[in-house]
């Protein structure tokens, strides 16, 4: 006879839900210190490079990679944790016997469902938190050469604008409105396309309708001269937005903030594709650890001495890796405008959940 509650054993639940997030924080630790082992070691050099780096500046970094390598590998990780415990149970016949007992596929793959829906909260609630912070210091900082800086949360690094035909480069940009202030800045002045002077300035400070640019080093193209002064004027006109809206990366903003920026970018006129493609993403990419133990049912049902079990876990793994794949491609489409911004995010998801589902009802047939 069939049972037909959701839950059935509250002892199976518990079982199987333990051999998942064992198996998948077990995945996601080796893959973590993998990766961020290679990562440090094409990284290192360029840390110790910078006077007065040393260790500490080495486990910094380290710290601010850690989170951003959890965020993107998080689903991965939960695929093969899944995998090898759906693996594991039909090697052994457990599944077998759970449907020998009246347990449904669905029934089997229940707690695990629940168990994601919880680790796609709590992924949710870190990006927000940790990974957002971790993400916007690591890359100014990057951008920065490893220089020592200042954490800051308005803070934003590589940032071009064009000003008439002249280019402004801000290696940071940090504060917001009358307190915005500029750091390591350079000025391409050109006449058509012609470079006429270089300028760089360590600082640039709002002054009136200017900026004050400090510690100014010039290069003259024209006469081949350089020039050091202590302070000068320019960027007239240049108001403090074109600076905090010229660079909004969805992956240094959280949810809200995020909003609003693409508030203000819609103000000013200026395109939100790829913001709101992030926007919606936020949601849909923690959700995808929903996704994956649906996919990777597909090693659980079947006699393991029926010898397809290497090809059902390889089907399974593929059906995974093709969802991360057409994930990135759906972004990539959102963020040039080619469709909506919600379908960018979640058309992967979707499709991806019929096409498990479609399979857990094959394998109950």
């Amino acid at each position: 006879m069939i049972n037909f509650d959701f839950l059935p054993s509250r002892q199976i639940a518990f079982y199987l839900i333990r051999l998942f997030l064992a198996r998948s924080a077990a995945v996601l630790v080796l893959l973590v210190l993998v990766l961020m082992a290679l990562d440090l070691l094409g990284e290192s050099g360029k840390i110790l490079k910078v006077a007065g780096n040393g260790e500490g500046e080495l486990w910094r970094y380290v710290s601010l990679r850690v989170p951003l390598l959890i965020q993107k590998f998080l689903p991965f990780a939960v695929l093969l944790g899944a995998l090898i415990t759906f693996t594991g149970l039909s090697q052994h016949s457990e599944v077998v016997a759970m449907k020998a007992s009246g347990l449904s596929a669905h029934q089997i793959l229940a707690p695990l469902i629940l168990a994601s829906l919880v680790i796609a909260g709590l992924a949710f609630a870190f990006n927000e938190r940790v990974a957002v912070r971790a993400a916007r210091t690591v890359n100014a900082w990057t951008d920065n050469d490893y220089e020592p800086m200042r954490e800051s949360r308005d803070l934003l690094s590589n940032v071009w604008i064009k000003v008439d035909q002249d280019f402004v480069r801000a290696r940071l940009v940090s504060g917001s409105g009358a307190a915005l202030t500029l750091r390591n800045v350079t000025i391409y002045e050109r006449s058509g396309p012609t470079l006429d002077r270089v300028v760089d300035a360590e600082r640039a400070v709002q002054d009136g309708g200017r900026w004050r640019l400090e510690n100014v080093k010039s290069y003259d193209a024209n006469m081949n001269l350089v020039r050091q002064q202590k302070q000068t004027f320019g960027l007239a006109g240049v108001t403090p937005d074109r600076f905090t809206l010229a660079k909004v990366e969805p992956d240094e903003h959280d949810f809200v903030s995020l909003r609003g920026s693409i508030a203000e970018l819609e103000s000013a006129g200026r395109p939100t594709d790829e913001a709101r493609s992030g926007l919606w993403h936020k949601l849909s990419g923690p959700l995808s650890v929903v996704l994956m133990p649906l996919l990777a049912a597909l090693a659980a049902f079947g006699l393991a001495r029926s010898g397809k079990m290497l090809l059902r876990a390889g089907a399974g793994m593929g059906l995974g890796f093709a969802y991360f794949v057409i994930d990135n491609l759906s972004l990539a489409l959102g963020n040039v405008g080619a469709y909506p911004a919600v379908l960018a995010a979640f058309a992967p998801f979707f499709l991806f959940l019929l096409i498990g589902e479609s399979l857990l009802i094959r394998s109950e047939e």
